[in-house]
């Protein structure tokens, strides 16, 4: 398989660590929250970057089925990844909540947006099966 685009990033120490990309664009300093008995620092930890790629991500899925529909997406909309951290079975688990402002769009029209946004997106791919996502259309 070819891919169409490729990046890398290292981290060390773990959660309560430090993380960059290769390319030197992104730094961060990891910090354990302290719902998970950490210290609750000032740096960022895996669920919110998971949470920041997976909203990201899923309106650009949104603007590219609306787009082969022609429809015109507002430059407001947004979507707000909630990611969460479980304890399922004595294992850590993740959970998804994604919830999609789409003002202006008919609301039968909008489900049917994300519906295919959700079969197309990357990540809703990755993790299809292998974590709980719920999504929700909020306007």
């Amino acid at each position: 398989m070819n891919a169409l685009y490729e990046t890398q990033a290292t981290a060390v120490g773990g959660r309560d660590g430090a993380a960059a990309t290769a390319d030197g664009k992104w730094r961060f300093n990891l910090s354990i929250p302290r719902e998970l008995g950490g210290h609750g620092g000032d740096g960022v930890n895996p669920e919110q970057l998971f949470a920041l790629g997976y909203a990201a991500c899923f309106l650009t899925a949104i603007r590219q089925v609306a787009a082969q529909d022609r429809v015109e997406i507002a430059s407001d909309t947004n979507v707000t990844a909630t990611v969460a951290l479980h304890d399922r079975d004595g294992h850590l688990a993740l959970s998804v909540s994604l919830l999609i402002d789409l003002p202006g769009i008919e609301r039968d029209a909008a489900r049917g947006l994300i519906r295919r946004a959700h079969e197309t997106c990357p990540y809703s791919r990755a993790t299809h099966g292998n974590l709980d996502v719920r999504v929700e259309l909020v306007s």
